[in-house]
């Protein structure tokens, strides 16, 4: 049986051949570990250096400023949590439509005696700094660019009004760099989050980015790798893998947002001249180039991926024991329950070409004609 079509890069990616080839020597002779002294140990605290150079030259930061952990989750962790004990605010601003990498965090701060109060999100998923609430702040966290919907966040102009307040500005930028130029200057965020596996790196890898004076306190304790914010024995190989799918990726943003985005609205043209009634969720501006959500008439976003075998996508619900339940962030954005549930999300990758695109239109469209 041939590969299904693979449109679920928001989920992962496949790790780069180049990636890969960087890595692997890491994985092999040059095996040290980067606290030792010894010849190994030094090419391994080199290969780590160099990678931090590159993922902070992918967002426009200090070296110093990259600290790297296991991915994005944990990144957040550290971002969240981290910076909350050194608040003088316990106020948290969020939005509606995060991903649970930051709601789980934000609940520990809630049980611990914080305030977190999420921004609404209008029909395209995104939040008005002008909704940012008056009264002192002490940490806001946005996700940058939604891993759904793929609409991008004001995260500048919100960060403007946090400061203000005297809060933090940290954003969850996993599903943004690599895919959209992504810089920590422009964007005036204090910290922000990097996960290696949506950059066509590999899983188990990410970085964070902390702006050079704030204060965060490591959620482990140890021998003080990473300038003591994530200690451990650094994945080395991982590490190196990342840093070469920043410099990759650093390579592509003139050329391949553009290609992605014209390949993703010929998209949306085939499959709504082949379902009517379909419904576009992602908005056509301010969106991930890559990222076409679309809602199916009286149709479970679930039972068509069923129905059409030649394709890897993803849903807008989650499924429990047969149950099926709707996306908290189509629901934000005010679509009604049942009309969430036939959410599809289609996210294209480098290896998307247009006959991909009119081969996965095909068999979407015909899948939902066996059942519409």
């Amino acid at each position: 049986m041939d590969a299904p079509i693979y449109l679920d890069h928001n989920a992962t990616t496949p790790v780069a051949p180049q990636v890969a080839e960087a890595m692997w020597p890491y994985l092999t002779e040059h095996f040290g570990n980067p606290s030792s002294t010894t010849p190994l140990g030094h090419k391994a605290k080199a290969a780590v250096h160099a990678a931090r150079e590159q993922v902070a030259e992918l967002i426009g930061a200090h070296p110093d400023e990259i600290t790297f952990t296991s991915g994005g989750t944990e990144s957040n962790n550290i971002a969240i949590r981290g910076t909350a004990v050194h608040a003088t605010h316990r106020r948290a601003i969020t939005t509606a439509v995060e991903h649970p990498a930051t709601i789980e965090p934000l609940k520990l701060l809630e049980h611990a005696g914080w305030t977190v109060e999420p921004l609404p999100v209008d029909s395209d998923g995104r939040v008005s700094a002008d909704d940012v609430p008056a009264g002192p702040i002490g940490l806001a966290t946005l996700i940058l660019a939604q891993n759904e919907t793929g609409t991008i966040q004001p995260v500048a102009h919100v960060g403007e009004r946090v400061h203000a307040a005297g809060g933090l500005m940290h954003a969850d930028a996993a599903q943004a760099v690599g895919k959209i130029a992504v810089s920590a200057e422009d964007l005036g965020v204090d910290l922000l989050s990097i996960a290696g596996h949506k950059l066509y790196a590999p899983k188990g890898v990410g970085a964070l980015y902390v702006r050079g004076g704030t204060a965060v306190q490591p959620l482990l304790v140890g021998a003080g790798q990473e300038r003591g914010l994530r200690p451990g024995t650094e994945n080395v190989a991982s590490i190196v893998g990342l840093g070469m799918a920043a410099e990759l990726a650093n390579g592509l943003l003139a050329t391949e947002p553009a290609r992605q985005t014209a390949l993703r609205e010929d998209f949306w043209r085939r499959l709504a001249g082949g379902i009517p009634g379909l419904r576009r969720v992602s908005p056509l501006d301010g969106c991930l180039p890559n990222t076409l959500m679309v809602v199916l008439p009286d149709q479970l976003g679930a039972d068509l991926l069923d129905s059409a075998p030649g394709i890897a996508a993803s849903t807008g619900s989650a499924c429990h024991s047969g149950i099926h339940t709707p996306s908290a962030t189509l629901l934000a954005m005010g679509i009604e329950a049942g009309l969430a549930l036939g959410a599809l999300r289609l996210t294209l990758g480098r290896s998307t070409v247009s006959e991909t695109i009119a081969l996965a239109a095909e068999e979407i469209v015909q899948a939902w004609s066996r059942h519409g």
